[in-house]
This record gives C-alpha cells, sequence and structure tokens, in this order.
C-alpha cells in the first residue's frame, strides 16, 4: 500500500477529529475555577459511565425485538467481582477476579 498526500491528510484530520473534543475541555477549564456545585456533578460522571458498561452487559436484548432479559452467567461473574472489589479496593485483584471467573464460566458454558 502506498502512501498518498490524501492519506496523510485523512489521517491528520482523523486526528484533529478525536485529539480537540478531548484535550481542548481540559485546556479551558484549566484557567478557571468552577463552582463546587458543578464539581460535584462532575464526579458523578466516572461512576455513571462504568455503570452504564457494566449493566449493557449484564442484560441481553433480543434482536426480535422482546423482553430484555438478564445474563445469568455475566452477573455470576459480577457479583463476587464487586465483593472483592469493595474488600479489596484494588483494581487489579478485581480484574483478575473478574477475567478468570469469565473464563470459567465460558469454558464450563
Amino acid at each position: 500500500m502506498t502512501t498518498t498526500a490524501w492519506m496523510l491528510a485523512l489521517v491528520g484530520c482523523c486526528t484533529l477529529v478525536t485529539v480537540i473534543p478531548r484535550v481542548l475541555p481540559f485546556i479551558l477549564v484549566r484557567s478557571i475555577t468552577l463552582p463546587m456545585i458543578v464539581l460535584r456533578w462532575l464526579s458523578f460522571i466516572p461512576i455513571c459511565i462504568l455503570t452504564a458498561l457494566i449493566v449493557q452487559g449484564l442484560l441481553i436484548e433480543p434482536e426480535d425485538g422482546g423482553m430484555t432479559k438478564v445474563n445469568w452467567p455475566y452477573v455470576g461473574v459480577a457479583v463476587p467481582t464487586l465483593l472483592v472489589a469493595l474488600k479489596t479496593k484494588s483494581l487489579s485483584a478485581s480484574v483478575i477476579v473478574g477475567v478468570v471467573l469469565l473464563a470459567l464460566v465460558r469454558w464450563v458454558m
């Protein structure tokens, strides 16, 4: 595959489109002091995103448009992983337990 000027321009534009929305807010907020209510509201965003990602994995949406069902094998992995996370407060331990349990569940099924 040859590299053309058009391809380089495309990669450059894609880089800008990706970097600007991620970096610009940090640059803008760095120079101003946000009100405490805004800072408190922003503190909930990471947990909301994480919760949305986890709940999406625990539910199964049928292709025929039927009722959403619970993915019980994944719930069975999520509960002990959550308990390990709460007890150890260790991201590494939580990830290792979750990956090992999910591997075991997939191997058994």
